[in-house]
């Protein structure tokens, strides 16, 4: 689905059918550590580039919010481990190097 800011993410839904207004973050939502979601996140949020620049079936994403400098401003953290290796990953856009040797066999 489309993020308010024009980024396609699998993890964000919204829906207004029939006068309802819901929008989250499904991968944040179900991470308890995480500070509350709100819209605005969207729009500097690491996850679409990942989903974009990364299609590995073995990448699993977890985010969450936390604050800034001073407490003041809230981002979106997120952390990458692949399944096949398990390992966590550096580099998320790029991934961990072990599933492509796989997939290329």
């Amino acid at each position: 689905m489309r993020t308010p800011y024009g980024k396609e993410c699998k993890y964000y839904y919204a829906d207004y059918y029939r006068g309802k207004s819901t929008q989250e973050c499904r991968l944040i939502a179900v991470n308890p550590a995480s500070d509350a979601w709100k819209p605005a996140l969207c729009q500097n949020c690491p996850v679409p580039d990942i989903l974009f620049a990364n299609a590995c079936p073995n990448l699993a994403l977890s985010a969450r919010v936390s604050k800034g400098a001073f407490g003041l401003l809230q981002k979106v953290e997120a952390h990458a481990f692949c399944r096949e290796s398990r390992t966590e990953v550096r580099q998320p856009k790029v991934g961990c190097g072990n599933c492509h040797l796989h997939i290329n066999r």
